[in-house]
């Protein structure tokens, strides 16, 4: 049976409409150009996600980095000791609970971040050239919402 992008109950929606996939192939049409200026700089996405949520925040809990970069706790374990070799982070146990490791961006990260940005301005500007500044914003605001109603929603849906 073929199915034409139309909603069926007897099938799935077809891949090139539903919404997971439609948004795993933007965020990889996005990626593709932000890659090789990343590799160029020798930092992977994961590391300036890291970095660039260090950069706004100040000092965080290793956790909260995890969360606010979307990186899973085991690989930002990795992540750490190797942005820390380089001199781009560095890594406090916290005063108040041992437990805690707090992570800063250091100098040396400031000027990572300060290097890769004109080449990221560039792409932005090739994107909002070919898509519309105000389409690429109204992208991000809806996406934004999309996002919130994880958080109204509290918990899976199946499970009610």
């Amino acid at each position: 049976m073929v199915n034409n992008g139309a909603e069926s109950t007897a099938g799935p929606r077809a891949t090139r409409r539903s919404l997971p996939i439609a948004l795993l192939r933007a965020r990889e049409a996005v990626m593709s150009h932000f890659r090789p200026m990343l590799a160029q700089h020798d930092v992977t996405e994961q590391q300036w996600r890291v970095i660039r949520v260090l950069d706004e925040a100040g000092m965080l809990d290793a956790s909260e980095v995890a969360e606010r970069a979307f990186i899973l706790a085991p690989s930002l374990t990795r992540m750490i000791r190797s942005l820390e070799e380089r001199g781009f982070i560095s890594k406090h146990k916290d005063k108040g609970d041992g437990r805690r490791v707090l992570l800063q961006i250091t100098p040396a990260g400031q000027a990572m971040i300060r290097e890769v940005l004109p080449d990221s301005r560039k792409i932005y500007q090739w994107l909002e050239e070919r898509y519309g500044r105000e389409r690429m914003d109204n992208l991000v605001e809806m996406l934004d919402e999309l996002v919130s109603l994880r958080n109204e929603a509290g918990s899976s849906l199946l499970e009610e």
